[in-house]
């Protein structure tokens, strides 16, 4: 197996890359049941100061995956959009249990972000499986679990694969491919 790091000064986070599975088509409904607990919805709040040296708390919302977990923390990719300039992050699993993140890194570039957040003794989080995106191709379905708008967690999608490696620009930030 190939591993995956991830690094912020330390410590080192290892997320193990999936290459021995083999992808054996599963409908929609197995897919959601067997990783949708991975996926969470992200809330963040603010503080901004406006051109009238006022202040006040502005809110965001997202999704993230739970990508590997440690005996004591979870491990969350998330977009770095979702994230950037918050001063609190709170996590939601599907169980509705809540847990306070921290940013343990984040690239504006690839808008990434991966946060952390505390584990109690013996509890377990369900990770999601880490595939190979060189295996992907164009025309292929895909599934997508997420929480759009910020208050829909748990919404599931499906789609098609339109293009591989395809440079994206959104307002004056372009997204690098990894």
């Amino acid at each position: 197996k190939e591993e995956l790091t991830v690094v912020k000064n330390s410590p080192k986070i290892e997320v193990v890359k999936n290459t021995d599975v083999d992808y054996v088509p599963k409908s929609i409904p197995e897919v959601v049941q067997s990783i949708g607990n991975s996926v969470v919805e992200i809330s963040t709040s603010s503080v901004v100061n406006d051109s009238f040296f006022h202040q006040y708390v502005t809110s965001g919302a997202g999704s993230g995956v739970i990508i590997t977990q440690s005996n004591d923390a979870g491990y969350i990719i998330t977009n770095n959009h979702v994230v950037e300039g918050a001063k609190e992050i709170t996590v939601r699993l599907t169980s509705g249990e809540e847990y306070s993140a921290q940013i343990l890194g984040s690239d504006a570039n690839s808008d990434l972000a991966v946060l952390r957040i505390p584990k109690t003794s013996g509890e377990s989080f369900t990770v999601a499986p880490i595939g190979d995106s060189t295996k992907l191709s164009v025309g292929q379905e895909v599934i997508a679990i997420g929480n759009p708008l910020g208050s829909l967690g748990g919404t599931v999608t499906d789609g098609i694969i339109s293009a591989l490696d395809r440079d994206v620009q959104v307002d004056d930030v372009k997204m690098v491919r990894l």
